[in-house]
């Protein structure tokens, strides 16, 4: 059996790491992972939050004039989806400006 080894390639290791060849990362808005920024990931959640609530207005609008293709319990099940993420945001908030105060208040 023949074994050859190829010499390594530093240029392309690095790239593959997401990293420019001084080491630093590479400057983009989404990394090769698919991660996104904190910011970003906050304003989606918080944009998914607020078109639940007003999905969940629009039913609660539509069965209080009657309309008869919207039901008593598609109408409950969108009010409570709504205040779930609405109570899940409102914990979010509360753990960061915890963590905020937690950090402001080190000794250095």
């Amino acid at each position: 059996m023949d074994l050859k080894l190829k010499p390594f390639d530093f240029a392309q290791a690095v790239a593959r790491a997401g990293l420019r060849p001084d080491g630093l990362p590479l400057a983009r808005g989404v990394d090769a992972a698919g991660s996104t920024s904190f910011q970003s990931a906050m304003a989606a959640a918080l944009k998914s939050v607020s078109q639940t609530q007003l999905e969940a207005q629009s039913l609660q609008r539509e069965l209080q004039l009657d309309n008869p293709s919207v039901s008593l319990e598609q109408t409950m099940v969108a009010m409570q989806k709504s205040q779930i993420g609405f109570q899940a945001t409102l914990q979010v908030r509360n753990r960061l400006v915890q963590a905020y105060s937690e950090i402001m208040n080190m000794q250095v």
